[in-house]
């Protein structure tokens, strides 16, 4: 099965630039794809310097559809958005205090890669940070998915009036050039020891396996692969049970297999049960008093206005819109209109029998 790869490279025009991110992408278009990807033969999709988060998140949603093993390859720097403290990957138009809006989350790498077959993406990084972002990834580990292998370096700021190079990256695509691509953990060992001369042991080393094989997830991914969703629900079922005898209903244990569970619908086709299931995820988060700009309320929100749009039964499509008409009037989300969108369709739908 062909692989698919993910070149992106973006950092700011302007003095807010911390690393020529986009000087990285001759040397990896250099390489063969089926070297990129470790598989015979692979498609390719390149970014350079995007403009619009928006953007990002279409490529990106798109490699994670493809079959196959997908390697994503991300070089630029890191800010925090003011409002959430989170991190952005700093796209071209990105200013330190427009960063909510012009940069793309990092936590929509994980959401999007979420769910792919276990074990079968890699992400490599080459990511420089700000003061701040660096002052939190210190103590705070950078989250890029469970289930996915991710290897790479997040360096410091670099001095002053200074636009730091991509080392690693290029390491590795020097290593690759060569026509092979090692196993990926002696991949990054490679390049790590490239570049150790003048990283002088500051950098913040990345390197996280993919899952083992006893995985409850590898389980679950393995039941979807074959066709066998009801056994893929019951036994994120089982999970989600356990979770809530031992920490609670509102446990992020508990909701991460609520959420588990409203993906295994989508798979099996049933976007009513998983609507009804995001609609309650983010019931239960909100009345936990999470706020409703937190990246996991408004994520489920908008995961539940998309299988809302997928109900063909009316009555159903009625009766679960009234409810996300409710919660997006608390939950806005990061797309402007989507309230209209939900009042819109639901007058369609009253004039429907």
């Amino acid at each position: 099965m062909p692989g698919t790869v993910l070149l992106l490279a973006a950092s700011p025009v302007g003095k807010g630039r911390l690393v020529d991110a986009a000087s990285v992408l001759p040397v990896l278009a250099a390489v063969p794809p089926g070297v990129l990807a470790g598989t015979d033969t692979a498609n390719v999709v390149e970014l350079a310097d995007p403009l619009e988060p928006q953007a990002v998140l279409t490529r990106l949603r798109a490699a994670a559809a493809a079959p196959g093993p997908l390697t994503v390859y991300v070089t630029g720097q890191l800010q925090l958005d003011r409002r959430q403290r989170l991190p952005h990957l700093a796209l071209a138009r990105t200013t330190a205090s427009t960063a909510r809006y012009t940069a793309f989350p990092w936590h929509w790498f994980r959401d999007e890669l979420r769910l792919r077959p276990a074990g079968a993406t890699t992400l490599l990084l080459d990511l420089h940070a700000d003061a701040e972002t660096w002052e939190l990834l210190r103590g705070t580990p950078l989250d890029s998915g469970r289930g996915n292998a991710v290897h790479g370096r997040i360096a410091p700021p670099p001095s002053r009036r200074t636009v730091a190079a991509p080392a690693y990256m290029k390491a590795v695509a020097t290593i690759l050039r060569s026509g092979f691509r090692p196993p990926v953990e002696q991949l990054h060992q490679q390049a790590l020891a490239r570049i150790a001369p003048e990283s002088a042991g500051t950098d913040i080393v990345l390197s996280t396996p993919g899952p083992s094989a006893g995985d409850p997830h590898a389980a679950i991914s393995a039941a979807v692969q074959s066709g066998r969703h009801s056994d893929a629900d019951a036994l994120a079922a089982r999970h989600e049970q356990a979770a809530v005898a031992a920490h609670g209903p509102a446990s992020e244990e508990a909701l991460h297999w609520a959420e588990v569970r409203a993906d295994l619908a989508m798979f099996a086709g049933d976007a009513g049960r998983s609507c009804h299931t995001w609609l309650t995820v983010a019931t239960v988060r909100l009345n936990a008093g999470q706020s409703p700009d937190a990246p996991a309320v408004e994520a489920a929100v908008d995961r539940a206005h998309h299988q809302w749009g997928q109900i063909h039964d009316t009555a159903r499509a009625r009766e679960l819109g009234a409810a996300l008409a409710e919660l997006r009037g608390r939950v806005p989300g990061r797309r402007q209109g989507a309230l209209d969108h939900v009042q819109r369709q639901l007058r369609q739908l009253q004039t429907q029998p």
